[in-house]
């Protein structure tokens, strides 16, 4: 197959919140951004239903109508929005060489990674069945939709104690499904959940399968491991807190990242151990993963961007 090349100034890989606030900015600083929108265009956004937390939208929005107004906010400004997947990384001159699936190798001025996260499953088929019918992996999302009702979540460590406090506060009773013995959460969390009268932790408890009326959550049929005995819980919503993958694996060769695989950036900023090389959104933040967030980040990785390309024309120009 021929190989076929091209240049960019800015050349932004993954869609989303983060991604396409990236986008606007550098468009309007006229850096003409190319962006490669990856395996899920819209990010995690599109795979949930009613967004109710960002600012703007009293009434609430569809994730994916949000994700569709983005991206049209950023084709207007003249990005250049094309699907497909980054499939190799050349960090070690610049112009970086960025090679996608179509074997189409861009030579880059500056690159933005927004690429995310995705949220580890139980590999259920009634988890995808139910998605956006009671089915969550974030309560600080979702948790509001289930107010005054009875809900379980699965995971043991600090944020699976962290969303169990914060659902404790909106729902009338909160289940604590961990599949071993103890929690793997700090002491402070393992002290605030046993403080919280509305939770319940039912400990060496595993998922067997999610039930529901075909629309919605109705129960969740679970298996105690210890006890070899099985028993169903009423529920209406059921919330998976066992960790998120962030969507960096492409960039290990090259990109600073700590030991789950987020990108590490320079605090106060965007920029990554590569110089013109910047990461905003959830593949970098372990902590928040808010579409509110991301696109704030996104907005800091364009003016990181737009600021290390002026630098490069000055220097050129002295």
């Amino acid at each position: 197959m021929e190989h076929k090349y091209e240049q960019v100034k800015c050349m932004i890989i993954g869609s989303g919140p983060a991604g396409y606030t990236a986008a606007i900015y550098a468009a309007r600083a006229d850096l003409k951004p190319v962006l490669y929108t990856g395996l899920t265009t819209g990010g995690q956004l599109t795979q949930t239903t009613d967004v109710e937390n960002y600012p703007g939208y009293p009434d609430g929005i569809m994730g994916t109508d949000m994700m569709e107004n983005f991206r049209k906010q950023a084709v207007r400004f003249g990005t250049d929005i094309r699907n497909g997947i980054i499939t190799e990384i050349d960090f070690s001159t610049i112009p970086y060489k960025v090679t996608t699936e179509d074997n189409v190798t861009i030579l880059c001025d500056s690159v933005i990674i927004s690429t995310g996260a995705t949220a580890k499953w139980l590999g259920l088929e009634s988890e995808k069945k139910y998605s956006g019918g009671g089915v969550s992996a974030c309560a600080t999302c979702d948790g509001f939709f289930f107010k005054g009702q009875d809900v379980a979540i699965v995971g043991a460590g600090d944020t699976a104690a962290e969303e169990a406090t914060h659902l404790a506060k909106l729902c009338r009773k909160v289940y604590m499904l961990v599949r071993k013995g103890e929690l793997k959460a700090s002491r402070a969390m393992v002290h605030k959940i046993n403080a919280t009268p509305n939770i319940e932790i039912l400990y060496n408890t595993e998922t067997k399968e999610i039930l529901g009326n075909d629309l919605v959550v109705t129960g969740v049929s679970l298996f105690n491991n210890l006890t070899n005995t099985t028993k169903v819980l009423d529920i209406s919503g059921f919330f998976v807190a066992i960790g998120h993958h962030p969507n960096t694996e492409v960039f290990k060769k090259w990109i600073n990242m700590d030991r789950e695989g987020y990108i590490q950036t320079v605090p106060g900023s965007t920029s990554t151990n590569i110089p013109g090389v910047f990461c905003c959104g959830d593949a970098q933040d372990r902590i928040y993963r808010q579409a509110v967030t991301a696109a704030g980040s996104g907005c800091m990785a364009a003016l990181d961007c737009e600021r290390f390309l002026l630098g490069i024309v000055q220097e050129e120009s002295i």
